[in-house]
């Protein structure tokens, strides 16, 4: 029996071994192309420096002449728009279909989670009818609208099983104290569910950030040149660069893109695991 859990135990790690490295060696590669030459990229792509020297002004090139900087604050302020809409209206709306009975709730919770199951791509047509008839088609505010409306399902997925699971003497304390339902949702409830509310900002931002087929579909149109988000930036460098041969500020370009998931996986990781945790406890 230890012969067979030595082995198991070897394979588990040997698998996660394999893994690191099928995910980190890219990663690497990708930063290492970014301080090197096209010549260097073309000729020695797998060496981690080449014979011309490290190039660091091809991420001054890619931030200005590819225009990443304007495109990186665009994108700052629609992620960070998004999450925090998703934030309030989900944890809202978790609260309410978790604590409250309706003969129509429970349909209510269920068409949220409808909305995990619909793709994305199905829903682009009406979406985008939609919004030209709003006035929103190609500007940042009807991308926001969008987007905090496809986080709310899976916000209110977590917050839900967060909110059923903490215990109703809490509510009730803060009733007898004289708080109103508002008081003691904003005071009492929501900060107990923190786990949950970072772990739905986390995943809501990665999603936000990276995301492409929205922003692409949404603001290609005339006069939305400068209402893009960097993945359409990085998109149209990419395209640039098969022509002009300039890999250096392309590789630049992605991981300035990438740094900032990098960054707040690794600031908020220990929260990311314990709301997963929890999560998991209570749902």
């Amino acid at each position: 029996m230890r012969a067979i859990a030595r082995i198991r135990r070897a394979t588990i790690h040997a698998v996660l071994v394999g893994y690191l490295v099928w995910v980190v060696v890219p990663m690497a590669w990708v930063a290492a192309s970014s301080l090197k030459s096209d010549r260097d990229i073309a000729h020695e792509p797998l060496t981690p420096w080449g014979t011309e020297g490290l190039h660091p002004e091809n991420f001054a090139r890619a931030w200005n002449q590819a225009r990443l900087g304007e495109y990186f604050a665009q994108s700052v302020v629609v992620t960070a728009v998004s999450v925090i809409g998703i934030l309030l209206l989900g944890s809202m709306a978790a609260y309410a279909l978790s604590r409250f009975f309706h003969p129509l709730g429970r349909m209510a919770y269920w068409l949220f989670l409808a909305g995990l199951m619909i793709p994305a791509q199905l829903s682009i047509i009406p979406l985008f009818f939609e919004l030209r008839a709003l006035g929103l088609l190609n500007s940042l505010p009807g991308l926001i609208l969008v987007y905090v409306a496809n986080g709310l399902p899976f916000a209110v997925f977590i917050l839900a099983g967060f909110f059923r699971g903490l215990p109703r003497m809490f509510y009730e304390a803060a009733i007898i104290d004289g708080c109103s339902e508002a008081a003691a949702f904003w005071r009492v409830i929501l900060p107990l569910a923190r786990p949950g509310l970072v772990t739905v900002a986390i995943f809501q931002f990665i999603g936000i950030w990276k995301e492409y087929f929205y922003a692409f579909m949404l603001l290609s149109g005339g006069g939305a040149e400068g209402a893009r988000t960097l993945p359409l930036a990085l998109a149209n460098l990419a395209v640039t660069s098969q022509y002009r041969t300039d890999y250096g500020m392309l590789f630049a370009g992605l991981v300035i893109v990438a740094l900032p998931i990098l960054l707040v996986y690794v600031l908020l990781q220990k929260h990311l695991i314990k709301g997963i945790t929890a999560g998991a406890l209570k749902g």
